[in-house]
């Protein structure tokens, strides 16, 4: 075990003089929002910081880390903190190091289709400002406040990821600074690149432990003219998941698929008042189609519309305006926090496509043998499923002895079906002990080598991804 030091008023000096004092955060009270991120509130892992620094710029980052590594403090990089894990909590206290400052888009390169910009800039920034241009940027998490950097620390997935991939796919280049101050550039405009170990992408999805993101540059795409939306209802989540890899055999890709319950959609229209178009089914399919002809775009939805009915499809709902779409992907955006009252946790197990079927039966099969509420939904055709393990109907005796159980129990089904505990949220500190149910000794051992390679002294978000 790591032993770390103290903040100290001399240290708190160091830091004040390099970022400045309006941007040094001691107060405990101004501290609580940087304590936690949005995980489920009855089992969130929150700890406060001993200060929060904000620093405005690459050498800024570099100065603090020197000054951490030296008094060897812990140090949780942290962006907008949307993430569902722990991982930008500061478990053993220390630093947290906030990256909202450095919110500036550096660059918007229309002739190599590349963006450069700060770590501390939104998802939001980043598409108003390529709506100018004929360009955009694929990926979307459920959260458009999301921060780019901490997008590239998790590798951040989302519904645009079967066209499109995750954001692995469009993280070109960056600027790191690692846990000693040392800042390194990696990467850049380019395309290809086999010159040496791939330490860019070692990095993208190593959580924050390995080095801290201050630049990204980003790749973008030709901008889509039209955009459809499906909506199919189904008599069940069987029905509806087994219409995937036919659509997908028809040589169809679209822009994201994915499945939801009727158990899911109905606390998102309390929350936003809003009506689901679908009145029939209990289970949904919702299909995004882009393309660059309209014409285009109803031949695919004719041939998605056969598919679907001839795999027990109650109806299918074409979405043609932007209102229709905006309706449906708002209540799909906003489910989680439709069900997050009752919510403690929300998984995101990924298995191989075709086992989505098999996984969500035994999701039915446990929430009835526990008597558990476990409502579900997710992205069908890259296997991610997210299942809500609900307190409803529960006392807080009740769901704290069975809540353990259903998590270890959904996590050995994913299991056992040559799947993982995590496809898009990370490990951080949530999942650290449930490693096991994916990686071997081994592969743990090759971590934790990475680890001391890059951060000796193990200051950089430590007790996250990595078990000591």
């Amino acid at each position: 075990m790591n032993s770390f030091g103290e903040v100290t008023g001399e240290m708190l000096a160091k830091l004040r003089g390099v970022v400045g004092e309006e941007n040094v955060v001691a107060e405990e009270d101004r501290m609580i929002d940087y304590s936690h991120d949005e995980m489920a509130k009855d089992t969130a892992i929150s700890h406060r910081p001993d200060v929060v620094v904000k620093p405005g710029s690459t050498e800024e980052v570099s100065d603090i880390m020197k000054v951490a590594n030296e008094g060897r403090i812990p140090v949780t990089p942290r962006g907008a903190g949307t993430g569902l894990s722990g991982g930008a909590v500061p478990v053993l206290g220390g630093i947290v190091l906030s990256l909202e400052r450095m919110n500036r888009i550096l660059e918007i390169d229309e002739e190599n289709l590349m963006m450069v910009v700060q770590a501390g800039v939104s998802f939001m920034d980043v598409y108003e400002a390529l709506q100018k241009t004929d360009l955009f940027f694929p990926p979307h998490p459920g959260d458009e406040s999301a921060h780019i950097g901490g997008a590239a620390a998790c590798n951040a997935g989302g519904a645009r990821c079967v066209k499109y991939g995750v954001m692995r796919n469009y993280v070109t280049g960056a600027k790191v600074v690692l846990p000693n101050g040392d800042v390194v550039e990696l990467g850049g405009k380019l395309l290809k690149n086999n010159t040496g170990y791939n330490l860019l992408q070692l990095l993208v999805g190593s959580e924050g432990t390995l080095a801290v993101f201050t630049e990204v540059t980003l790749r973008l795409l030709p901008k889509p003219r039209e955009t459809m939306v499906l909506l199919i209802p189904y008599r069940s989540t069987g029905e509806a998941i087994a219409t995937v890899p036919r659509v997908l055999r028809s040589g169809i890709i679209p822009l994201g698929m994915e499945f939801l319950d009727r158990s899911s959609v109905e606390p998102t229209e309390r929350l936003l008042g809003k009506k689901w178009p679908a009145k029939e089914g209990e289970a949904f399919l919702s299909v995004i189609l882009t393309g660059d002809k309209k014409e285009e775009l109803y031949s695919e939805c004719e041939k998605i519309a056969a598919i679907a009915q001839e795999g027990g499809a109650l109806d299918v709902l074409v979405a043609g305006t932007k209102r229709e779409q905006d309706l449906i992907m708002d209540i799909r955006s906003n489910v989680y926090e439709g069900l997050k009252p009752e919510t403690l946790e929300i998984l995101d197990i990924a298995v191989p496509p075709s086992r989505i079927p098999d996984f969500v039966d035994k999701v039915k099969e446990t929430s009835e043998r526990y008597g558990v509420k476990l409502p579900s939904y997710g992205h069908a055709a890259d296997g991610n499923v997210h299942v809500n393990i609900m307190k409803s109907g529960l006392t807080e005796e009740e769901w704290r002895e069975k809540y353990p159980r259903v998590r270890e129990e959904l996590f050995q089904a994913g299991e056992a079906l040559g799947g993982v505990i995590t496809a898009e949220h990370g490990v951080g500190a949530n999942k650290i002990g449930d490693l096991s149910h994916t990686l071997g000794e081994r592969e743990i051992g090759l971590m934790r080598g990475i680890k001391k390679t890059f951060d000796p002294n193990g200051i950089l978000n430590p007790g996250k991804v990595t078990p000591p």
